[in-house]
């Protein structure tokens, strides 16, 4: 799923969130700094619009926690080039959502996305007028629901095996902490 880039974390983040489960059963707590390591080996990352006139190149999200909101904040550095410009020029896109378990596919989501700014101060007015009509639609493509994260089947066994399932998802200073229940438990 190519447009679903943007937040895709790796194994290594929710398998050592697990593999803390077993000394602390009820939450376990995974650092905003493993899950931003885990997303910076995703990119960077190309798309192309209209056709080939222009090339983004998304560099990997910076995250922040909005604990106050129980979000978190993505910025991203973006290089866009292409026949229609001279050079290339920098800018940046920010974005902020919220978090779900999704219990049918085993998998944590970003929802609730919020597009923040997209900005690319060094474009003439026109060819910005350009870029943000047709990255807009394109930025609406990836604001559904994203996959950031798919429990393995052995994980999943593991959670099984001792009766636990993800629970509510909360953002704290330190990172996510994700609540352990037992099916049934509220």
């Amino acid at each position: 799923m190519q447009r679903r880039f943007l937040l895709i974390a790796g194994a290594a983040a929710v398998a050592g969130a697990l593999g803390a489960c077993a000394s602390a059963p009820s939450h376990t707590v995974l650092p905003l700094a493993q899950l931003q390591q885990a997303l910076a080996q995703r990119f960077p990352r190309t798309h192309t619009l209209g056709g080939a006139l222009v090339q983004l190149q998304w560099q990997a999200p910076q995250l922040q926690a909005l604990p106050e909101r129980n979000r978190l904040r993505a910025q991203l550095a973006v290089q866009v080039s292409g026949p229609l410009l001279r050079r290339s020029v920098d800018g940046t896109l920010a974005l902020d959502f919220a978090l779900r378990y999704e219990a049918s596919d085993a998998t944590l989501r970003a929802t609730d996305v919020r597009l923040g700014t997209l900005d690319f101060p060094g474009l003439p007015p026109a060819t910005a007028a350009l870029v943000n009509t047709a990255a807009g639609p394109l930025a609406a493509q990836w604001l559904g629901e994203v996959v950031l994260y798919t429990l393995r089947p052995q994980d999943q066994a593991r959670l099984a095996a001792r009766g636990l399932q993800p629970g509510a998802i909360t953002v704290t200073a330190q990172g996510l902490e994700v609540q352990w229940l037992r099916p049934g438990t509220p």
